[in-house]
């Protein structure tokens, strides 16, 4: 750290956000929520790091980003230095700094946190990269030389832009299939834009071209086109399909009128506003709706605060549990709270109460709980309440929904239809799967699980295809 700065900053400067748009302002529209910070600003926030020879935020990041290197060159007012050292080990800086559980992983882990509140890294992240990309900074890596192998990725997620990236960094220039109209998987069309502007991805994307990456949309591999006509094209593959399955519930009437699923929700509402005539998204108005949503995650609070935005009249959050407990970001449920969603907490669903004729919702049977010693629910006894609604949306989670084509081309999942990897499918590569040129990473062999881990099992398995591609010349 340069001398010139102060050691005792974390205990000057105190730990603060960007501002946010006003709640009432915000819910009238889909645009990001939180303003650009000024440098002087997110100078006097990375002069907080204390430098530590230990970096404990580097090793929580799944990415291990260099975050004491490049805190120090923003405290020092080398932006453009900085956003290289962020490149250097993470090819999506943009994204993390808007979408990761900073709470969770980086911030969690700085050592100032618990006594004087953690840098802010995350908003450090977004913001610099952010002016990396607007002004065509230079990465300052290498170029090398190109190559003639040939990859293909399936799935134009997080896993598969890392993988392409990684790739490209290497002189491969691969080609990306993808069923949806535009890059980004769930990115896109999972995460409202008031969280992740969709521009950010399209600025994404023409950096990806640049590169040399080729993409293929509005492809779905095992319908548009097959498996075996693009099998002999290409040297290997890495597949990075996601989770998009949701986690259902069999309470009675849960498929009745007016329950809808959390991720088809989203799609919809994203293709409509986007113009992205995406073929498989319903579009679904919640203007004036009494609307209940179930769960507590961050897809639960995606879909409430979408709700709100499109003029629901109102809409509340139902989870099984505490507020403490709840497995979304608080964050989230604060941004939630402040634009007016109501929450009911220790409230498990029974059963959805329809009307007799219509056969559509009208409202959903709650019981109360409480946990026990060993932090299980527990449902009181004759506490059953009704609550009115016109819709329900499920926020359950997500599951694997493994191809049709696996099987034909030996690639083995487990029993919960997870891609099996690495050790378990007898190979030396983590993310090599059970057929020897196909390679597999992020949620579709985790299960559903965060961004940044996709991204970092696109470039270990984009490095495990290097090696595999110069073992097989050298053969």
């Amino acid at each position: 750290m340069s001398s010139k700065q102060n050691p005792l900053e974390f205990i000057l400067t105190a730990r603060e956000i960007s501002p946010k748009r006003n709640a009432d302002k915000r819910v009238k529209d889909f645009n990001e929520i939180y303003l650009s910070n000024k440098d002087d600003k997110l100078s006097r926030q990375a002069s907080r790091c204390l430098d530590c020879g230990n970096p404990y935020c580097e090793w929580k990041c799944p990415l291990h980003n260099y975050i004491p290197n490049w805190l120090e060159q923003v405290a020092q007012g080398n932006n453009q230095l900085a956003y290289q050292l962020m490149y250097e080990t993470n090819p999506l800086p943009e994204i993390c700094g808007r979408v990761c559980p900073q709470d969770r992983l980086c911030e969690k882990a700085c050592t100032i946190n618990t006594e004087f509140g953690a840098v802010t890294i995350g908003e450090i992240e977004k913001n610099i990269s952010d002016q990396g990309i607007k002004n065509n900074w230079s990465t300052n890596l290498q170029k090398a030389p190109v190559k003639k192998n040939k990859v293909a990725i399936i799935g134009a997620g997080p896993g598969g832009l890392a993988c392409a990236d990684q790739l490209a960094r290497n002189g491969i220039k691969p080609t990306v299939y993808d069923l949806h109209p535009e890059i980004g998987g769930l990115l896109t069309f999972g995460i409202p834009s008031f969280k992740l502007e969709k521009q950010v991805i399209r600025k994404r994307r023409k950096y990806l071209e640049d590169l040399g990456v080729k993409f293929k949309l509005n492809t779905n591999v095992g319908t548009d086109i097959t498996f075996d006509q693009i099998n002999s094209e290409y040297d290997c593959f890495f597949l990075a399909m996601g989770t998009y399955k949701n986690v259902t519930t069999d309470i009675p009437n849960i498929n009745a009128k007016g329950v809808l699923q959390a991720l088809d929700y989203l799609i919809g509402n994203i293709n409509y506003l986007e113009n992205f005539k995406f073929r498989s998204a319903n579009y679904h108005d919640l203007k004036g709706k009494n609307v209940i949503v179930l769960g507590g995650g961050d897809t639960a609070m995606d879909c409430v605060r979408t709700a709100i935005r499109q003029q629901a009249k109102k809409v509340t959050c139902v989870y099984r549990r505490d507020q403490l407990s709840m497995p979304g970001s608080p964050a989230e449920v604060n941004n939630a709270q402040q634009e007016g969603v109501n929450f009911l907490f220790n409230y498990s669903p029974v059963s959805v109460e329809i009307d007799p004729i219509e056969k559509s919702v009208k409202g959903i049977n709650l019981q109360q709980t409480v946990l026990d010693n060993d932090n299980k629910i527990k449902s009181l006894e004759n506490s059953t309440m009704l609550m009115q609604a016109d819709t329900i949306i499920t926020a359950f989670g997500f599951r694997a929904s493994p191809a049709d084509w696996f099987r034909e081309y030996e690639i083995k999942v487990d029993s919960s239809g997870l891609i099996i990897t690495g050790k378990k499918a007898n190979k030396l590569g983590a993310c090599q799967t059970t057929a020897d040129n196909v390679f597999a990473g992020g949620d579709m062999v985790r299960g559903a699980d965060l961004v940044v881990t996709a991204i970092a099992d696109g470039i270990k398995a984009a490095n495990e295809m290097i090696n595999y591609l110069s073992e097989k010349i050298s053969e």
